[in-house]
Formats: C-alpha cells, structure tokens, sequence
C-alpha cells in the first residue's frame, strides 16, 4: 500500500519549512525513523525522519521549495500493506456520476518497486544534492566530518568544510596544484536598477531566508514598543573578578555576565507573567514556563536556542546551558528540541559594543531585551555630596504594543534593575 509521509510540525509555532536537502531518491529503501530530507525552518535545520518502512516511489517536493505543515512531502510503498479494494457498489456509483469523465487507467507499478534493497554498507552516505557539491569543488566525501544520520554527510558538512578550507591561510606553493575555490562572478551593470558595476550577487542560504521572512513577519505583525534603562552592575563585576578563575577551573568553560543578566530577566518574567506571553491566532497566551530565547551567531547566521525552566537555574546552571547552547549551534549539533519553546529573549548585544539597540522581537513572543555593553560612568554618591566612577550598563526591551503598554514594560524593568542590584561580593553562583 501506497502511504503519504507530510510535512511534520517542527516546533510550537512553525507553519512551514524549506527543503534544504533530499536524502533519498525515488527506488531507495527507508525503514521507519530513517531521515529523508533535511529542512529549514526558522528555528533550525532538522532531518525528518521517515514515518514508514518501504520504497520511496515519489518525491513530491523538490529542493528549495517551501512546503506547509501538514502538506504531502513523499510517496512510499508500505512493506506487507494490501492496497484496499473499493466495494463494487461504490465503484458503480463513482462510474455513473462520473460519465464524461475520461477511462481511468491503474497506475503502472513503479520499476523502483522491483528493486531489491540497497546494501547500507554499499551505498553512498549522502543525498545527490551532496554529491552535486562535492563534485562542483572537487573533494572526496571521506575528507569532510559527517554530522548527519548514522554517519550520513549532509549538505551542511560540506558548506561547513568548505567555510573551513577559505579561512585557512594560503597553502605552500608546493601544495597549490589543487582547484582554487569558486567564487562569486562580479555583475558587470551599466545602468543603477539596485545593482553597480562591480557588484557581487550571493544566493541568500536556507538559513538567511528563513531568518529574513521571520524578521519581516514580526516587523509587519507586530507593533513595536520601546524603553530603555540603566542600572548601576559595579557588584556584578566585583563579584566575577572574584569568582571567574576558580568556576572556569572547576567548570571548564568562562563564567562571563551574561548569566546574571538572564538570571534577573528570568526572575522578573516570574513575577510580570503578562511580559511572558504571545499573541496568537487573535488569542493572549500567558506562559507558565520561563523559557528564555537567545541568540548565537554562526558565521553570518543566527539561531535562537532555548534556555528551558531558567528562574529554576542557579547562575551555574543557566552559564552551563548557555555554553552547551552556543556549542551545539556552531558544532551543529543542535537538535530541533534546543530551538523551541522559547517565550522571551535575551539578546547579549553588548559583546559588540553596543550601547542602545532596538531589537525585533522573536514572533510570536510578547517581549525582547538586548544586555547593552557595561561601561565606566561617573555617578553621584549615595549621600549626593560627591561622584565616583560605576560600572553602568543599559536595558533596552522591545515590547508588543498589542499585548503591553509602557505600564507593564516599566514595571517590569523595574524588578530586572532590583535583581541586578540585589548580587553582591558573597552572592552565590551555585
């Protein structure tokens, strides 16, 4: 029997994804959870596992297109499934309201279907899209690190490898027989239709469109609101200098301020349930969970892992998620679970520098806040007969003028700063 596999939902609030890569091809044989497309969305790249044992005898989406949940990805025969045959009276009934209809005819059984089994010892591990790849730059599949499926190579080790191979430096003269990179053809233009003479055209990557239509959406959606404070952090860095050696030796990565900002961000959502929340489908959610959404950088992509349970966390815990997190991302190990169920985030704009930003908020959530770099500012003292230098820092939150009003997002801030002030010298990190 013939079954339909679809376009599973990868995630809470993911409607679609685009087909990245084709595993499979019309004739291979699938057992059930084996993956058969690598899709993007705008969370992540996730494989989809196959939800049958079979043959594939139709690819119904083709790479690049864009498909809906729900919406029919692949064709299979089903091992040891009888096709069902329609009662006869039923079969009158279609022919006689369906007279000037033309003859139908069976389909003819697929040749693939008479193949054997493909040997996964002998076949190649990798989709033909990957071997298009690999032939355009000339490289042998064994070179490149697989991260897929039981050892498969995907589209995106080979993307990966590549990025790899251009940063390193220039090879010794005795090693440059091999083919240079392609790169980008420059657009000889005369006129200014958007495009100069000189100007290089790059096809925006899965990843970068998927970004783009998330960031439009939330733009066009969503009517945004701003506010920024600042809030003295001097014990914060007091309490880092003090503590930072001795946590990277007994925990074996850096203990950098970012933790206590989602530390006092999470406490604060805790108790301003209302900056916790999305609009969906002309509906209010109000999350319970406080799962805080953050930003890695991978190259000139952007994810969004999820902090889960965060105002459950100790300063070590939530440091811990954010250095498992980041790694996962740009090792690519991230799985789709890691990239979802955020409901407000925390954007560390301050490791460039920044001083004010206004971010776009992460649809469908209700809120985001950008941690704005710690500068040194001259402040009056508490008794206000004098100044001293502090460690300042600002808090920029955008805000969803549907769901909240500047009474809501100032209160809000208003308990971040009390958390962030209430750390001192002895705070405890665990």
């Amino acid at each position: 029997m013939k079954k339909e596999m679809t376009m599973p939902r990868l995630g809470e609030s993911v409607t679609e994804g685009t087909i990245v890569d084709w595993l499979v091809q019309v004739g291979d044989h699938v057992e059930e959870y084996d993956p058969i497309c690598e899709v993007q969305t705008v969370k992540v790249v996730a494989e989809v596992p196959s939800s049958f044992t079979g043959t594939i005898t139709k690819v119904l989406a083709a790479t690049d297109d864009t498909i809906a949940v729900g919406a029919p990805l692949a064709e299979i025969a089903v091992e040891g499934a009888v096709e069902e045959s329609a009662p006869a009276a039923d079969t009158a009934t279609s022919a006689t309201s369906e007279t000037s209809a033309e003859p139908a005819t069976p389909d003819p059984a697929p040749v693939a279907a008479a193949q054997p089994a493909v040997d996964s010892t002998d076949a190649p591990r990798f989709s033909p899209a990957v071997a298009s790849l690999l032939a355009k730059y000339r490289l042998h599949a064994d070179d490149i690190p697989a991260t897929g499926h039981q050892g498969r190579l995907t589209r995106q080790d080979v993307e990966n490898f590549m990025a790899e191979e251009v940063s390193q430096p220039a090879p010794a003269a005795a090693h440059q027989a091999a083919s240079p990179v392609p790169t980008p053809t420059p657009v000889q233009n005369t006129g200014f239709d958007g495009q100069l003479p000189g100007d290089i055209i790059t096809p925006g990557s899965s990843v970068r469109k998927a970004i783009a239509a998330h960031m439009s959406q939330s733009k066009n959606e969503i009517p945004h609101g701003w506010m920024m404070v600042e809030q003295d952090v001097s014990n914060i860095v007091v309490l880092r200098q003090k503590e930072k050696a001795n946590f990277q030796k007994r925990e074996g990565f850096k203990l950098t301020y970012f933790p206590f900002f989602v530390k006092a961000v999470a406490q604060a959502l805790a108790k301003h349930p209302r900056i916790n929340s999305s609009w969906q489908n002309n509906m209010k959610i109000t999350h319970k969970q406080v799962n805080i959404s953050i930003a890695v950088a991978k190259g000139d992509e952007l994810f969004v892992p999820v902090i889960k349970h965060a105002d459950d966390l100790s300063i070590k815990g939530i440091a811990a998620e954010i250095n498992r997190l980041a790694s996962a991302v740009r090792n690519g190990t991230a799985t789709a679970d890691d990239m979802q169920g955020g409901t407000f985030t925390v954007n560390n704009t301050g490791s460039f520098g920044s001083v004010a930003s206004m971010g776009i908020i992460n649809y469908p959530q209700a809120a985001i806040i950008q941690i704005e770099s710690i500068r040194k500012a001259i402040q009056p003292t508490p008794d206000g007969r004098g100044f001293t230098f502090a460690d300042m820092v600002n808090l920029s939150l955008s805000v969803d003028h549907r769901l909240l009003d500047g009474v809501a997002a100032g209160g809000f801030l208003k308990d971040v700063k009390k958390n962030l002030a209430a750390y001192g010298p002895d705070s405890n990190l665990y």
